[in-house]
């Protein structure tokens, strides 16, 4: 999800979905994902949490891709008090609330933040147990290249959790849901905030592929997809995969 910041002044066009984009709307971010998800997206991120299959002990590492504002690394952590999590987003704004986020919860020895590209992350080989990203997918120019990238850093065995947003096409909620996404999310994100970003997430909602579709996307990127789960009568998706044996590269 996306949310806008006060604008102090003139500032240059950032491309839809970059980090210079999203370091427009840092400081808002939070509080208006509350606002314009009924604070549903807490619930999601607790099945991301749950998907990943992380031991009970929690002595593993986790790498939370598209991190934004910390949310889901801090609640990796909350669960798994073992766990060492690292967060990685292209926006510099982002990282920062973030680290303010984690130093007030005490969690800065734990969780480590990293200005970074999901296409091209900046990490080893199998140097993670789980990978997990929730609302972040769409933003990545290359979805392909950045879900290969997800099975390159993650062990074999590993779990790969993905949360996003997408409009319901069936079922009687449907309607109400498209409604929202495409004319009550824009406008009351922009009267709360006075900048134009809500746009770009209602469109971005819109165009991104049926769970189906995205699913086989993930197969030729190199995962093994275990589940699609729809969540709130199909708004939001938990897609689960895990790396497939000896399938390194990019996607076909």
């Amino acid at each position: 999800m996306t949310a806008a910041l006060e604008r102090r002044g003139p500032t240059a066009p950032s491309a839809p979905g970059s980090g210079a984009m999203f370091d427009n709307i840092a400081r808002r971010y939070d509080l208006l994902n509350r606002v314009m998800s009924f604070g549903v997206d807490r619930r999601w991120r607790k099945h991301t949490v749950r998907a990943m299959a992380l031991p009970g002990d929690g002595a593993c590492r986790v790498l939370d891709v598209a991190t934004g504002t910390g949310d889901l690394a801090i609640d990796v952590a909350r669960v798994h008090p073992g766990a060492e999590i690292v967060g990685v987003d292209p926006s510099r704004k982002m990282i920062e609330v973030g680290r303010g986020k984690l130093a007030a919860r005490g969690l800065a020895e734990r969780v480590r933040l990293d200005e970074g590209d999901a296409q091209a992350l900046p990490y080893d080989d199998d140097s993670f147990d789980a990978v997990c990203i929730a609302f972040g997918i769409r933003n990545v120019p290359d979805r392909g290249r950045g879900l290969a990238e997800m099975a390159r850093v993650c062990k074999p065995g590993g779990r790969v959790a993905i949360l996003e947003l997408g409009e319901p096409r069936k079922g009687i909620i449907a309607p109400l849901a498209r409604f929202h996404i495409r004319h009550v999310v824009p406008r009351v994100g922009a009267w709360l905030s006075g900048a134009r970003e809500y746009r770009y997430l209602q469109t971005s909602i819109a165009a991104f592929p049926a769970p189906a579709d995205f699913a086989a996307l993930m197969k030729a990127s190199g995962l093994d997809v275990l589940e699609v789960r729809p969540l709130t009568f199909g708004v939001c998706t938990l897609y689960v995969g895990t790396p497939r044996t000896g399938a390194r590269g990019g996607a076909a």
